[in-house]
């Protein structure tokens, strides 16, 4: 969606009410396509005393395996943007300015963008989850097996014998 920005620039105490959902399925992440729901995106563009301003708020749901039980899970990430907005910048760049050329704005690509760099690195069913039995490959959020958690590396096998017979 390409937002023509010309009126907003030139009028001053003006603002532009964004309510727009981007379909983001086709995004490949980590081998999958978590981005199953589209984004839903709200927020405004102001014009204030001839500072143009941008406030954006996007909603997805992140759907895929969980990174140490496997389980399916969805999680809803909020992402917020406040940026300015500005026809051409003088200087240096800047992360907090948004350069319009002739005065439109790819909300879509902005919003692929910002979606893109806010994607969990590691997705957990929840917080405390325990993850599989390195062993048996139970679910340890569903209960303990009963899997000897204590090996001894086979390198060290002899030295284990030799404090047994210490005993």
């Amino acid at each position: 969606m390409i937002l023509d920005l010309k009126k907003l620039f030139v009028t001053e105490n003006y603002t532009l009410p964004i309510d727009h959902n981007v379909d983001l399925s086709d995004l490949e992440f980590s081998g999958a396509y978590p981005l199953k729901k589209p984004v839903t995106t709200s927020g405004k563009i102001t014009n204030r005393a001839g500072l143009v301003t941008l406030s954006l708020n996007m909603v997805y749901v992140f759907s895929a395996p969980c990174d140490r039980c496997g389980l399916p899970t969805e999680i809803c990430h909020t992402v917020e943007l406040e940026k300015s907005l500005a026809p051409e910048i003088a200087g240096t760049d800047s992360d907090d300015i948004i350069v319009i050329d002739d005065y439109k704005l790819d909300l879509d690509e902005l919003i692929y963008t910002e979606i893109v760099i806010s994607l969990p690195m590691k997705h957990l069913c929840r917080e405390d989850c325990k993850g599989l039995c390195n062993i048996c490959g139970k679910n340890l959020n569903e209960g303990v097996c009963k899997c000897e958690t204590k090996t001894v590396d086979p390198r060290l096998q002899a030295l284990a014998h030799l404090l047994k017979n210490e005993d």
